[in-house]
């Protein structure tokens, strides 16, 4: 296993911190030595023109004994300003004065040429005191002859000195640079670490990868909301739920093509525990959890919500279509109980000697069973359509709703390559549901029996079911809620709760790209048109 992540950053910005340290260092060292060869420089050129500009070097310099008169002068001088020798010299060279008494009358060690010509002469050059920086000024009388030469110098040992004193505090600075920057290194490498758990950079990328993967792989959507309602993560799962094209990550939920009690939904601080969602194609179960996270000494910092989608469309469809044979069966089973009853009627009449009136209650009764079953099975030859309104019919039977169809019901056998039976279930049986529902509480408040017509016909190219009832009819302010997820004349009960069935119904419409239309003429009438393609229809 390599180095962690934490360990490499700690060694690289140690590197870059003595690199840094040291390159300043000696850029540092560089300035300062340049400073220190400047200052010397201009010192023993602006002592060497002062010398040489003396009267009394001048006076001196013409007379028989300049070094009597030269020496103690120079000495002076050299004591007063801190330079390491002042020698005056004739055109050739020949030392008047000397630091060395004994160098008095030799000639002196260095160049002269640009003196004698007027100039004034800097350099570096080693004398009989060894390395040092020295400058060589004209003597000039009032003719404006050159007449001697000054030489002044500084030693390169006690420059070497002045630089080692200005490098201390330099280097003690850039000590104290690097420590603080090793410990505020280490202190990031520590937290880098418990924050990547020690993991090396491969490692770190294995993980992600894989996080990356499954987060994708799963069938169920995942949402990262951060607080402000940016979508942080979606993953494969929730944009095929959401029916969204491109990756919505970056932009607000608001922005999403959804509808907008989910969006709300999955922006809301407080939990949503299996809640369920409609759009325009599925029926989505909602979970969403609050993230909080942060150091000991930080706090928690509020992450936004994570919020996990699944698919209820198809157990919901299930679920329609178990209800629908549930009825059935019960429907069969109340015909069974009264068929038992009604053949104990019969065994009876005939055993009182009433031949006759057995047969006259038995035709009778059975005429009536059977007159709504053959209008059904002539009317609507879709076998889907003929069980689902067979069984509402016994159901509104048994709770005392009269389910018919009306005299312009003619569906002939139609191809449901177009419309699936499961969406036919849906529509069909929960309007019809909602209708038989609807008629009974409206019971009071009209006339006769409480009542449910249906229409199923092939009109113009599209399949119509109609639904209406003698109830109440849907109230005004209502209408453009009746289909969203929630709304209902009843009481929530269940984790689902009512108010989903006229939103199934919308779901179905809209994902054939139909229309459904809502008037109140009695009650609730309720008009589905689907398109239905054009060798759908025989």
């Amino acid at each position: 296993m390599g180095w962690s992540l934490a360990r490499q950053l700690l060694l690289l910005q140690l590197a870059g911190i003595v690199v840094l340290v040291g390159v300043g260092s000696g850029l540092a060292w560089l300035e300062a030595a340049r400073a220190i060869d400047d200052q010397a420089r201009n010192e023993v050129v602006a002592v060497a023109r002062t010398v040489a500009d003396a009267p009394s070097v001048l006076a001196a310099v013409g007379g028989p004994y300049p070094t009597a008169a030269l020496q103690p002068f120079a000495e002076r001088v050299r004591l007063d300003t801190s330079v390491d020798f002042i020698t005056i010299m004739n055109l050739d060279g020949v030392r008047y004065t000397h630091p060395d008494p004994a160098a008095i009358g030799g000639r002196f060690l260095g160049n002269t040429a640009a003196a004698i010509r007027g100039q004034v002469l800097t350099e570096t050059y080693t004398g009989t005191l060894g390395p040092s920086m020295r400058a060589v000024v004209p003597v000039v009388d009032q003719a404006g002859r050159v007449v001697a030469l000054v030489a002044v110098g500084i030693k390169i040992s006690a420059l070497s000195a002045e630089l080692a004193e200005r490098l201390l505090p330099l280097f003690s600075a850039a000590l104290a640079v690097l420590a603080v920057g090793g410990v505020g290194s280490w202190l990031i490498s520590g937290r880098l670490r418990r924050e990547t758990r020690g993991l090396a950079p491969a490692e770190l990328s294995s993980v992600f990868a894989s996080y990356e993967a499954t987060l994708h792989a799963v069938r169920e959507g995942l949402v990262l909301v951060a607080p402000d309602g940016r979508i942080t993560l979606c993953n494969d799962g929730a944009r095929d739920l959401l029916g969204l094209d491109a990756n919505p990550e970056g932009g607000h939920v608001s922005a999403l093509d959804v509808p907008a009690a989910l969006a709300e939904a999955m922006c809301d601080v407080a939990p949503r525990i299996d809640e369920i969602h409609v759009t325009d194609t599925r029926v989505l179960v909602l979970n969403t959890a609050r993230v909080r996270a942060g150091q000991r000494d930080q706090g928690n910092v509020d992450q936004g919500n994570v919020v996990t989608l699944r698919d209820h469309t198809d157990l919901q469809l299930l679920t329609g279509e178990l209800n629908t044979t549930r009825g059935l069966a019960e429907a069969l089973r109340s015909q069974a109980h009264e068929a038992a009853n009604r053949l104990h009627t019969v065994v009876s009449l005939v055993e009182l000697g009433r031949p006759a009136e057995a047969i006259e209650f038995a035709t009778a009764e059975l005429a009536v069973a059977q007159e709504l079953t053959d209008r059904v099975v002539g009317a609507v030859s879709e076998p889907v359509l003929a069980a689902l309104l067979l069984g509402k019919a016994a159901e509104a039977h048994e709770r005392g709703v009269e389910l018919d169809l009306t005299e312009d019901t003619a569906l002939g056998d139609l191809d449901v390559h177009g419309v699936e039976p499961r969406a036919l279930i849906t529509i069909l049986g929960n309007l019809v549901d909602n209708a038989i529902d609807a008629a009974i509480e409206g019971a009071g408040e009209h006339d006769g029996r409480p009542t449910v017509l249906v229409t199923a016909k092939v009109q113009a190219g599209e399949l119509v079911l109609r639904v209406a009832d003698t109830g109440r009819g849907i109230p005004d302010t209502a209408r453009n809620e009746v289909f969203q997820r929630g709304w209902s004349t009843k009481s929530q009960e269940g984790p689902v709760g009512h108010g989903l069935g006229l939103a199934l119904v919308g779901q179905a419409v809209r994902r054939y790209r139909g229309r459904i239309d809502l008037v109140n003429s009695g009650g609730a009438v309720f008009t589905v048109r689907l398109p239905l393609l054009r060798e759908a229809v025989r």
